[in-house]
């Protein structure tokens, strides 16, 4: 079966080179990526944008909008989020942000909640939300836990999208990670609104043993009642958040969270209706 990673990183963030080296010990490289997108038959990757300066690591206010994929030598099988800094949305980052939704291998735009202190309808990402609709891009929004102890939690529940999705019906969004730990608020946000949907990525970091650990037992209780409450396996998109995890063992992961007749949905044929811009490079 062929799989989409519909949400993964390719940038030199300090804490990414960190969790590579101490935690899922992937090789964080262009190298490392397509070896293992190639043992896992995965064929496509959209990559969220993210940058930091040497004054602070992420979430950094002074990075630039929009926020790319900074490593050399992107492999060609990786698309691209546009990050967003809400600091750095004023008219001349709006016109470098609708430059770069422009550009092939930008397929949405990526917001950081939680990491910023803005919630997801505040008015400064207004001028985003008519982008992302004049361009038919998606909205992916960070929801749930901040991998930096910096992040607001308030900002990064996944209720307050419903406003979002609601006031904005002409743009489809994606709740990363689920909204985990709220994956109950997320299974409802899916549901209800046709034009919001989430991802399975960076739900467990580490290694494939930390998977078959955390496996076990009552954690994933919240995640199994979601799932089952949402009933929604078409609004579910696999991702990694790659370099948190290795790609093939969550790949296994995920499955045997998902009924085998919704795997073709959840792991390929979701991300192609939700970016419509990587259908011309998927065979």
């Amino acid at each position: 079966m062929k799989v989409i990673d519909a949400h993964m990183h390719l940038s030199t963030i300090r804490s990414f080179r960190q969790t590579a080296d101490k935690l899922s010990f992937v090789d964080y490289s262009p190298a490392g990526i397509i070896k293992e997108y190639h043992d896992a038959n995965v064929v496509l990757g959209i990559a969220m944008g993210l940058t930091e300066t040497d004054r602070m690591g992420f979430p950094d206010d002074a990075a630039a909008t929009p926020m790319g994929l900074d490593m050399d030598n992107v492999p060609d099988c990786i698309f691209c989020c546009a990050g967003v800094n809400p600091y750095d949305l004023d008219a001349n980052a709006l016109r470098r942000l609708e430059a770069e939704l422009q550009k092939d291998k930008t397929v949405g735009i990526k917001i950081y909640l939680g990491y910023y202190p803005f919630y997801a309808y505040d008015e400064i990402y207004g001028p985003v939300y008519k982008l992302a609709a004049e361009y038919e891009m998606p909205v992916v929004f960070h929801t749930g836990d901040t991998y930096s102890e910096r992040g607001y939690l308030k900002y990064s529940h996944p209720l307050a999208i419903d406003e979002v999705a609601v006031n904005h019906r002409d743009v489809n969004f994606m709740i990363a990670h689920f909204g985990d730990p709220w994956t109950l608020t997320g299974a409802e946000l899916i549901y209800k609104n046709p034009n919001v949907f989430a991802d399975l990525s960076g739900l467990i970091v580490g290694t494939e043993k930390d998977l078959m650990k955390r496996s076990q037992g009552r954690f994933l209780d919240h995640l199994r009642h979601a799932l089952e409450f949402a009933d929604s396996y078409d609004k579910l998109l696999f991702g990694t958040d790659w370099p948190l995890i290795p790609v093939a063992p969550y790949i296994k992961f995920i499955k045997a969270l998902i009924p085998e007749e919704d795997h073709k949905a959840v792991f390929f044929n979701n991300a192609l209706k939700l970016f419509p811009k990587i259908r011309q490079f998927v065979d």
